[in-house]
């Protein structure tokens, strides 16, 4: 019979990995929008998150919680700030794989972890490992290798990481809890969004109740597909390890990847597998690093 200790951590796992799937397999759910403008794809997700988080939020009785958080004007401002990033992060995800460009959405999430130890170092002086440093340079090598070879940088991957990697900056000076810090960001939102999809609506172009009920109904669920996953997430992120959950992380641009070669069937290159390449193992440098570092310090 299992501890609880070990009861939980199982269910932890299970949760996280079920996350992380979740986000994985996102581009074929945008995939199925593909007829609908990003800009309203958007604001049906963020809308539709609103009323699926504010139903968790009352379930659960943490409106209280929120409030709390929110006495502070400092946080206020903070949480603002990153329901402006997490807008953007989203609508450039839903842009690039709707423009074929699922391959660098990956890409973007691979370099994510490594854009987070820099920002670390550059802002609160986190000293660097010498084979973080190694992966750091090995990352951004890969990058330079695709400005030489197509002449331009992976500014969508790049765009994502920075993106994503600063709105986790901003929630961790915020120390707002996820599901009340989703609820916030949302009706900061919300009001805009809502007037949007009110404009397209009079004006008869919008998608929603013009499209067909299988288009209804996949905008309606954007905010389940939004918000479900980080659900697991926080609920997996509080029962395991962080070293497990920093492995874990690489399931969903994993995903993705697979999915951009062999279901979109995006062209993949040498020049693109020695970029990915790069990538990749600077990821198994700080990982292996990490995962080694952790069992000699528990030795000790």
């Amino acid at each position: 019979m299992k501890t609880d200790s070990a009861s939980a951590a199982s269910s932890g796992m299970a949760a996280a990995c079920v996350a992380f799937v979740m986000w994985g397999l996102l581009p074929l759910y945008w995939k199925m929008l593909g007829g609908v403008p990003a800009t309203e794809i958007l604001c049906h997700r963020i809308m539709w998150s609103a009323v699926f988080v504010g139903g968790i939020v009352t379930f659960t009785g943490r409106w209280k919680e929120l409030k709390e958080a929110l006495h502070s004007r400092k946080t206020l401002l903070t949480m603002t700030c990153s329901s402006v990033l997490i807008g953007i992060n989203w609508w450039l995800y839903i842009w690039a794989v709707n423009s074929g460009h699922v391959l660098e959405t990956s890409l973007g999430y691979y370099i994510n972890p490594l854009v987070n130890i820099m920002l670390g170092f550059l802002l609160f002086r986190d000293r660097l490992r010498p084979v973080q440093l190694v992966a750091i340079a090995l990352a951004a090598g890969g990058v330079v290798y695709q400005l030489v070879q197509f002449g331009r940088l992976p500014w969508v991957a790049l765009s994502l990481a920075f993106s994503f990697s600063f709105y986790g900056l901003l929630r961790k000076i915020a120390s707002v809890e996820s599901i009340p810090g989703l609820m916030f960001e949302t009706l900061v939102l919300t009001p805009l969004v809502t007037g949007y999809l009110v404009y397209l609506h009079v004006q008869g172009t919008g998608a929603f109740g013009t499209m067909g009920v299988t288009i209804d109904l996949l905008l309606a669920g954007a905010g389940v597909a939004t918000s479900l996953p980080l659900v697991g997430f926080a609920y997996g992120a509080r029962r395991i390890r962080l070293v497990t959950l920093g492995l874990l992380q690489y399931v969903a641009p994993s995903i993705a990847f697979l999915l951009g070669v062999y279901v979109f069937k995006e062209e993949f290159t040498v020049d693109h597998l020695i970029t990915f390449g790069c990538i990749w193992s600077a990821l198994l440098l700080y990982s292996g690093e990490g995962i080694f570092r952790n069992r000699f310090l528990k030795r000790k």
